[in-house]
């Protein structure tokens, strides 16, 4: 999953995108309205953690203007701002979440997986696959009583293209979903992760349509 943060406060911002990174995530950082603009002009994500005092003004005319544009990216309210009237006029403004600092940063990190689910139309955290007994909510795979361990990265990829099952993710889409914008991509990492997970999951597992790119049917 490619979260964008939108955070002023940077050892803030360093430890949730360190967290987030180490859960397989790729975590691009703005610390004000603008950086954040220019991050969602560039690339599709697929959640937002806002803070809403931000040095160049209030998150909530940032959300306003996403949701004014028909981007229904998920977004995560997260803000000292405690007041009931203020979690109301960020649900208003339409947030999906609103959590007050300070918060727990695997609690967070539950509530992106849970809306990126259901963004993608799939609420469920388990379901069964090729023999296979998968939780997305965990980044857990099981074949029977035996759990086939997978790094982040691993997870991260196979994340991706169950998320758009039946439809092919280029090399590209899937590059965009892992790394953020200050990340060194090497040429062939997909490959390689995909070649990993196929060795582990089972070859059928990941189809290939050459010259497109990948898929889960």
């Amino acid at each position: 999953m490619r979260v964008l943060l939108v955070e002023d406060t940077a050892d803030l911002a360093e430890a949730v995108a360190r967290a987030l990174r180490a859960g397989g995530h790729a975590v691009d950082m703005a610390y004000s309205c603008a950086e954040a603009e220019d991050a969602l002009a560039v690339v599709g994500f697929d959640a937002v953690i806002l803070d809403l005092n931000l040095p160049d003004g209030s998150g909530l005319k940032l959300l306003r203007a996403l949701r004014g544009r028909g981007d229904r990216t998920p977004v995560i309210i997260a803000t000292a701002q405690d007041q009931i009237s203020d979690r109301i006029a960020g649900l208003d403004a339409g947030a999906d979440d609103y959590v007050v600092k300070p918060f727990d940063l695997g609690e967070l990190s539950a509530r992106l997986r849970a809306h990126a689910r259901r963004a993608q139309g799939a609420p469920e955290s388990e379901l069964g696959l090729g023999g296979l007994r998968l939780d997305r909510a965990r980044g857990r795979v099981h074949r029977g009583a035996e759990e086939i361990r997978l790094t982040s990265r691993e997870w991260a990829v196979f994340d991706a293209l169950l998320a758009a099952r039946g439809h092919v993710l280029s090399r590209a889409q899937l590059e965009e979903r892992l790394y953020d914008f200050d990340a060194e991509i090497a040429g062939n990492a997909v490959e390689v992760y995909v070649s990993r997970l196929r060795g582990k999951l089972g070859a059928a597992l990941i189809e290939t349509r050459r010259g497109l790119g990948y898929l889960v049917p």
